[in-house]
């Protein structure tokens, strides 16, 4: 059993750890209205993301190009009457597309996107098919039914009638590509005469709405894709990065060279042998983005992640100068501040909404950041206390900021930062003798007595 005389030492020196532990606590609490902070971070973005796809449903969704193929019939039997019911395709030798993308900004409610209108120039050359790499005789081709396709994922962004230029005839552009591995897209049915022999220069030009991404597939035997806009922050994505790019604050201009060295498919074939899946021609594609420069709630997010640090070194100050200065403060006190700093993610959320990042996180870093500091100025009894607190506050929300800029170096920055600020509280602290401390703490807090009594 201890000594009546040991029980009130043992009662200061366990007062310090009773008050580390509850101050801890408080810290798990407070991680609740953080939590609810998260959910109603992701409910915005749902609906965010709700009124941005029904603004692309109906403008244009992400437009990827596939081909033109020519597609020719052919017949399995010998006899020429029977009907061709088999399909042979033919890439070109030779594709150009040269087009200019214009970024256009568009509102649903309080929610803006990017989404672009772009005029594409496409040309090229087919070369004659060889029937016998194709296993095929030249009887079976059934020329007077080929025709053009051309994928389109969303052709519902074409903005106006699109004809076909083929050996001096303007061919007329039909919904469907009648292909079933292209999918979404049109057609131009071919005149036999013209197309007897396989070979033809084509041209059409093509006005399309989209959204996010515009891509192509490298589908001749040379490609050769030049896209210009004035957007500045492309983001260039896909099989193939540009040969060429010039990228400055009136917008950018990309050129890519592809050979068919660089898909996977062949330059010909039969729907019965030879032919590429989807994923195939996917994987192939190469383009460009449209990105915003900042998206306010993914930013959002990564800040609250250090929401806990700045709970954490806030209390901690709080307690050294409870230690050093030998002050006396209540739960509460920690409690109102903790509840100003979790505010702070809260406005964030709010104004980022309606005003640039930059912005609404220098309003909510202001806000909390002075009401921390006038509350400090009533509870550390120290307008040099109060203004250290306030100093610490704006140095560690201007960090934050500079590490939310950072894509590839915030992990490195972050961890230096704490490295840093460790080694200040362990220098600051390395003459505290802890138990004379708990002591002192416990004697500040017992009401003086009359010597009479």
């Amino acid at each position: 059993m201890l000594a009546p005389m040991n029980l009130p030492s043992l009662l200061r020196h366990g007062r310090l750890t009773l008050r580390l532990l509850g101050i801890l606590i408080l810290v798990a609490i407070l991680q609740i209205p953080l939590w609810l902070i998260g959910g109603l971070l992701t409910e915005r973005a749902t609906r965010r993301d709700a009124a941005l796809s029904e603004i692309t449903d109906s403008w244009g969704r992400a437009q990827r190009l596939v081909g033109p193929f020519l597609v020719v019939p052919y017949r399995v039997a010998a006899h020429p009457a029977h009907e061709p019911d088999r399909l042979a395709v033919i890439l070109p030798e030779r594709l150009s597309i040269g087009g200019e993308l214009e970024p256009v900004r568009r509102h649903r409610g309080i929610y803006e996107t990017v989404v672009y209108s772009a005029r594409l120039e496409i040309k090229g050359r087919f070369a004659p098919p060889d029937p016998a790499a194709l296993g095929l005789r030249a009887d079976q081709l059934a020329w007077d039914r080929a025709y053009l396709a051309l994928g389109v994922d969303d052709l519902r962004g074409a903005r106006e009638a699109i004809s076909l230029r083929w050996g001096g005839h303007d061919l007329p552009c039909e919904p469907g590509t009648r292909l079933p591995l292209l999918g979404a897209g049109l057609h131009a049915a071919l005149p036999g005469q013209e197309s007897a022999q396989g070979a033809g220069e084509f041209a059409l030009t093509l006005q399309l709405n989209g959204s996010g991404r515009l891509a192509f597939s490298p589908t001749a035997r040379e490609t050769e894709v030049a896209l210009r806009s004035s957007w500045a922050d492309p983001s260039f994505s896909g099989a193939l990065l540009p040969t060429r790019r010039e990228i400055g604050p009136e917008g950018f201009a990309a050129l890519w060279h592809a050979s068919y060295f660089s898909r996977d498919y062949a330059q010909q074939w039969t729907d019965q042998r030879g032919a590429p899946s989807r994923e195939q021609l996917a994987a192939s594609a190469f383009g460009v983005e449209l990105v915003e420069v900042v998206d306010a709630y993914r930013v959002v997010e990564r800040a609250s992640k250090y929401a806990l640090l700045f709970i954490a070194l806030t209390f901690t100050a709080f307690f050294l100068f409870e230690v050093l200065a030998a002050l006396r403060m209540h739960v509460l006190h920690y409690a109102l501040v903790g509840a100003a700093l979790v505010l702070f993610y809260l406005a964030l959320l709010a104004f980022s909404e309606f005003v640039a990042f930059g912005a609404a996180y220098l309003v909510a870093a202001a806000a909390s950041t002075v009401l921390v500091t006038l509350y400090c100025v009533s509870i550390l009894r120290s307008g040099r206390r109060s203004l250290a607190i306030g100093a610490a506050l704006s140095g560690v929300y201007a960090f934050l900021f500079f590490v939310l800029r950072m894509q590839d170096y915030s992990l490195i920055a972050g961890t230096v930062a704490l490295f840093a600020l460790l080694a200040l509280v362990m220098y600051a602290t390395r003459n505290i003798d802890w138990a004379a401390a708990a002591g002192e703490a416990r004697e500040n807090t017992v009401p003086p007595t009359d010597e009479r009594e």
